[in-house]
């Protein structure tokens, strides 16, 4: 029996919702109000508030298969199992069930549903140290449960532990589930470095607190999240060591070979890149992500550069939308992909176009080079600023009998990386999202401006994106046109008078279509649950939101508009910021 994307899918949120888990919609691959990460890396994202002990409305038990972006794993793409863009099975429970529940859901699900043998399953927990203690109460359950003693591997920190997100906040031990892909018998003892085991599931038990003294302490909430991928799922069920040849890869790689004709166990690295990128720069340009010079978009353009490059490997030119066609059929269930099939393929087509005339550009600089040695500064700058890839550059060389100094150019190279790593490391460091008061006083502030823009210019105010940190807020919204000097400062005014009234800021929970009827706003194209919250100021500003808030408006202190400016066709951008003097905590 072949299992497919959609049968899997299907099993694993029949048998949770069947153990009282309700599920969750699958949010945006661009985070709503986290600056901290690009793109939503894990089905968590999005359950943040919840996880620090916000009630959920829907409860305690949640499911969802949630689509994610990974780009630190970039280098490893081009192997069997690694993917930019996957879609992950998570469930939850918060504060509800602990280690031994969790554990008989995951084993259940895998052993009964999947019918994974259990000759072919292993295990491992936390070996424990200084900060907490061995994680002898997980294997006791996997025990209990039929896995043998030698099956059962014990590791350290690095390998089965996660978080906090950042400096602070909710962490803890994780005990991940392991497969044997191999057709010979599997050994009796479990060594997690034989490539041949294969991780296929992981419980995060969120059993401590990091304080900011770096001390572990119990959680009064401990929550479970198990995490799995789709992909290596679907490969593993399937009896196949490959996930490219899982019907979710293999239409594309077959149009790859197609228009290469090349055959793909000939070129493995380079079609499974170019099949990665393409899939996941439809995905990122579906959300929004649209190609730049910055932030997602900035993302989305590297893909798309990088499967172009090693299109070249194999002799593609003009390929990238014929390689796309194939994903708007694999995931026909999603239907913003259906409903922007067009703009996204323009953007491809468009960035393809684009980065040809780079390259051209970069060809007449490499031209103008002369000498027989190419300096990693010469090289560089061909790759930071023409985005001349280091793989092109050499080849060129090799035809003209320059030598390419590779150490110089992986030098400046290094030296580029920490500096960006230093400067995006206040980005960062708040972690998984920043809930911290001035964070908190900016997103309610958020609400304020929301409702003042509709009261200033008369119109349908939409919101379609923000972005909020410790320092400012940023809020994209709905209208034709740039505001004026005087609109601004109306905004400005009423929101400041909003906050002097001392407004209360009220959290209720209900149906998502009572919100909706009662008036509450909410972000245009995104997904609900059934049942919300909603934050209410005073006769002010309602609408649907996860928070955090402050209680009341006089705590938020002076808001001023700092920019306001265009972010895409038929939607402006506003940067605002508070004045720490005047803020009351």
């Amino acid at each position: 029996m072949e299992w497919t994307r959609k049968k899997l899918i299907k099993s694993y949120l029949e048998f949770f919702k069947s153990k009282n888990h309700k599920e969750i919609p699958n949010a945006s691959l661009i985070p709503r109000n986290d600056p901290t990460v690009l793109f939503t890396t894990a089905g968590m994202h999005p359950l943040v508030p919840y996880l620090l002990g916000q009630k959920h409305p829907l409860g305690k038990l949640l499911v969802n298969v949630q689509k994610c972006i990974r780009t630190t794993d970039i280098d490893e793409v081009g192997d069997s199992c690694h993917h930019t863009f996957f879609e992950m099975l998570g469930n939850w429970s918060l504060g509800d069930y602990w280690k031994e529940g969790a554990i008989k859901h995951t084993f259940e699900f895998h052993t009964k549903i999947l019918k994974i043998p259990l000759e072919r399953y292993a295990i491992s927990c936390f070996a424990g140290d200084k900060d907490a203690k061995k994680d002898l109460e997980s294997a006791k359950v996997w025990e209990s449960l039929g896995i043998p003693k030698e099956r059962i591997a014990f590791l350290p920190k690095k390998d089965n532990w996660w978080g906090p997100a950042g400096n602070t906040g909710p962490c803890g031990p994780d005990t991940e589930q392991f497969y044997w892909v191999s057709e010979s018998k599997p050994p009796k003892n479990f060594d997690p470095k034989n490539k041949s085991w294969v991780e296929i599931g992981n419980d995060v038990l969120m059993q401590y607190v990091k304080n900011e003294k770096g001390e572990y302490i119990e959680a009064a909430q401990k929550n479970v999240d198990f995490g799995g991928g789709v992909e290596r799922t679907l490969a593993l069920l399937n009896g196949l060591d490959d996930n490219y040849l899982t019907k979710i890869w293999k239409p594309i790689i077959e149009k790859i070979e197609k228009l290469s004709e090349k055959k793909y166990e000939d070129y493995k690295k380079d079609m499974r890149i170019i099949a990665d990128h393409v899939k996941a720069s439809v995905m990122i340009i579906a959300d929004s992500g649209v190609p730049s010079n910055s932030g997602q978009g900035y993302v989305a353009r590297r893909l798309i550069r990088r499967a172009i490059r090693y299109g070249r490997n194999i002799n593609l030119e003009n390929f990238i939308t014929n390689v796309a066609e194939p994903v708007f059929n694999i995931y026909d269930d999603y239907e913003h992909l259906k409903e922007k099939k067009k703009e996204i393929m323009e953007e491809l087509e468009k960035e393809e176009k684009n980065f040809s005339k780079t390259i051209e550009r970069g060809m007449k600089i490499f031209e103008k080079i002369s000498g027989k040695k190419l300096s990693g500064k010469d090289t560089f700058l061909l790759y930071q600023s023409y985005g001349f890839p280091i793989e092109m550059t050499i080849e060129l060389a090799k035809e003209k009998k320059i030598h390419v100094d590779e150490n110089d150019f992986r030098n400046e190279l290094k030296k580029h990386q920490e500096l960006s790593k230093t400067a995006s490391a206040g980005t960062f460091k708040s972690g998984l999202a920043d809930n911290s008061e001035k964070t908190t006083k900016l997103h309610t502030a958020t609400h304020l401006l929301n409702q003042a823009l509709r009261e200033v210019l008369k119109e349908d105010i939409r919101q379609k994106g923000s972005n909020i940190n410790a320092e400012r807020l940023r809020f994209d919204f709905n209208f034709p046109r740039k505001l004026t000097a005087e609109e601004i400062k109306k905004v400005e005014i009423l929101v400041n008078k909003k906050i002097s009234e001392s407004l209360s800021v009220k959290r209720e929970e209900m149906s998502l279509k009572e919100a909706l009827s009662s008036g509450a706003g909410g972000e245009f194209g995104t997904k609900y649950p059934e049942v919300v919250s909603v934050y209410t100021i005073e006769n002010f500003s309602k609408e649907i939101c996860t928070g955090p808030h402050v209680k009341n408006t006089k705590q938020i202190g002076k808001f001023k508009i700092i920019k306001e400016e265009s972010s895409s066709a038929g939607v402006r951008r506003i940067r605002a910021v508070l004045d720490p003097k005047t803020q009351e905590d």
